[in-house]
């Protein structure tokens, strides 16, 4: 009889097949959420003239799918260590495809506020989920460029928003590019097919004969064996539930840290991808040029997620992300400058590296910073409790916008939550375990 450990097996493997087969179906459903989250920004200033509303109302309807975002990302996130994360990541799937798209069918802001909440529960739970996979799955020495390669879609689906906006807003309306979100609810059978089930979830769950096929495809030296058995080297995968696992083993105060830098760092995301094409238009650029900016933002986003994910590979993850939030508070608070063009295209793409880029690398910490079985519930609490910046930004800049302040003032007001999550995760106390993961403890003489 021979003992396993899965984990072990899937830290040391080669990068193959498997692993692109999975970068790719996860690096997807990511371009379609990304999609879906941005074309609202895209299509703001339209939705605002077609339905007569004012900033204030307008940043409620943005809010009402981040608060949906919010609700998803801790109820699927965590119930998914408990169902499987495939049921998960396919139910998400389905619900941000779907409601979005009939978001396209509203007329008026209380029915596109609904639909926009419920395909948020999709778009919020479905981060978690697909982090979570990555992060297990991923050999060691690549994990983080894994999840942040993965998490490059989001910017994919912002440009892809962005181009998609420009071609048909003015052509067919701001309904045809909701619209076009229902499609990927197709890919839902092929995924629940093909996408390998959680290592955690099998193990716990006795699942041997899956392990028997998966296992094989990440590691080809692994022949089964018809007396293996399989387990986790993370022993506090298995002890309690995984929500007290978040706070056990000295993790409580960097869990808190971790939940601010989240909060501060959606907040800024968000009030950008709801209101730069208005703040731009606003500065006197046409709808035209101000949709330039949205995908030199999201350009630059990808730069910043890829990079910071191979420095994060490279050298400590925790001090790349103090440096990646210091960066957003300056290039932010640039924006409200008067520079010339290409400057400001500069400071707009580095406003995506550190804002988008640097979530999707605190992603990746927050994926290695929880034991197995806790993973998805520790990502869908961070980015749930997250989500409630995210919710606040569209409001907040939008009765910031209504009292026609200064440029200047609007971008400041975004800037600074950048300093803070740097503080946050300047806070925060990682070591390593035999894994590779960041895991808090309190007992460790050197924090960093």
């Amino acid at each position: 009889m021979r003992h396993l450990d899965v984990q072990k097996l899937c830290d040391e493997a080669r990068f193959g097949k498997f692993h692109l087969l999975l970068l790719f179906w996860c690096a997807l459903i990511i371009i379609f959420d990304g999609y879906d989250l941005a074309v609202v920004g895209i299509a703001l200033p339209s939705i605002m003239r077609d339905m007569s509303v004012a900033a204030t109302s307008a940043g409620f309807m943005v809010s009402s799918a981040l608060l949906g975002m919010m609700l998803g990302a801790v109820f699927l996130g965590t119930i998914a260590d408990r169902i499987g994360r495939v049921p998960a990541i396919v139910i998400c799937l389905l619900l941000f495809s779907i409601f979005t798209a009939v978001a396209g069918l509203t007329s008026n802001p209380v029915t596109f506020g609904i639909a926009r909440f419920l395909a948020g529960l999709g778009i919020g739970g479905v981060m978690p989920n697909v982090v979570a996979q990555m992060t297990e799955y991923s050999p060691r020495k690549i994990r983080s460029l894994m999840v942040t390669l993965m998490f490059s879609g989001y910017s994919v689906g912002g440009m892809l928003a962005a181009l998609v906006g420009k071609a048909m807003i003015e052509r067919y309306g701001w309904q045809s590019v909701f619209l076009a979100a229902g499609i990927p609810a197709l890919l839902a059978p092929f995924i629940w097919k093909l996408m390998p089930e959680s290592l955690a979830f099998l193990v716990n769950n006795q699942r041997d004969a899956k392990l028997k096929q998966i296992l094989p495809q990440i590691d080809p030296a692994y022949v089964p064996q018809q007396g293996d058995r399989f387990a986790l080297h993370d022993r506090s995968a298995k002890a309690g539930s995984p929500i007290r696992q978040l706070f056990a083993d000295g993790r409580g105060t960097s869990t808190v840290m971790l939940w601010i830098a989240f909060f501060m760092c959606l907040f800024m995301v968000y009030a950008l991808s709801s209101w730069l094409t208005k703040l731009m238009a606003t500065a006197g650029y046409s709808l035209g040029s101000a949709l330039t900016f949205v995908l030199v933002l999201n350009f630059g986003a990808m730069i910043g997620a890829i990079g910071g994910g191979w420095l994060a590979d490279r050298f400590n993850i925790k001090h790349v992300l103090i440096v990646m939030y210091g960066l957003a508070a300056v290039s932010i608070s640039l924006l409200g400058f008067k520079v010339p063009t290409p400057v400001l295209f500069f400071l707009v793409g580095l406003a995506g590296a550190s804002t988008i880029g640097t979530q999707i690398v605190t992603y990746a910490f927050a994926g290695q910073f929880y034991p197995n079985a806790a993973r998805s519930t520790g990502i869908g609490w961070a980015s749930g409790v997250g989500r409630s910046g995210a919710i606040l930004a569209p409001i907040v800049i939008g009765i910031l916008v209504s009292q026609s302040l200064p440029l200047q003032q609007n971008f400041f007001a975004i800037a600074v939550p950048g300093a803070i999550a740097m503080l946050a995760v300047c806070l925060i106390k990682v070591r390593r375990t035999p894994s590779g993961n960041a895991i808090s403890a309190a007992s460790v003489a050197d924090p960093a």
